[in-house]
């Protein structure tokens, strides 16, 4: 799905979240619980029961699309961000730092322990990092930030991996 359209719709529903930081929380409460509610995320995302039903099939979609990639076998899941060129790499920042912050939010909804232990707690650290993330500066070259840009995205769709399959048998969802 498109990035802008989901934000958009978000916007127009009344959500103060970006597109990124919405994704970020489905993909959370999923990590943990591969069935976890469409309706509790769009509870967190509107408040209860205040959204409208033109949104909602499209927000639905997305959440059951991401719960469908991160079950995939082959693992295409990735995370919903602006696309990235020169002109928009601060844009793209701002949505990986919403993602985090999202996805954080997410895994705490659905298992409220602060105590992450091994790998888990070591990617939750990170995430927690990459949550700080500064914009780049305008004096940095558009091609290392883009490529360094590509570097953290691929480590978080890769910790995400590693989460889903670590909490997933823990809280009642399918393991691997």
């Amino acid at each position: 799905m498109i990035y802008q359209t989901i934000d958009q719709t978000l916007r127009e529903q009344g959500a103060e979240v970006s597109a990124a930081e919405a994704h970020g929380i489905a993909t959370g409460m999923l990590c943990v619980d591969v069935r976890a509610s469409q309706s509790n995320w769009m509870d967190e995302l509107f408040g209860e029961g205040s959204y409208a039903s033109g949104g909602k099939i499209l927000l639905g979609d997305l959440f059951e699309q991401t719960r469908a990639l991160l079950t995939d076998d082959d693992y295409t899941f990735d995370l919903m961000l602006p696309d990235v060129d020169e002109d928009c790499l601060n844009e793209a920042v701002e949505a990986m730092r919403d993602w985090c912050q999202g996805f954080l939010f997410g895994i705490g909804f659905s298992q409220s322990s602060s105590n992450w232990t091994g790998d888990v707690g070591e990617i939750v650290k990170d995430i927690v990092e990459i949550t700080k993330l500064e914009a780049f500066s305008d004096d940095e070259d558009s091609e290392e930030g883009q490529e360094a840009f590509a570097e953290i995205q691929e480590y978080l769709r890769v910790a995400v991996q590693l989460i889903r399959n670590e909490l997933s048998g823990s809280v009642g969802g399918s393991s691997h």
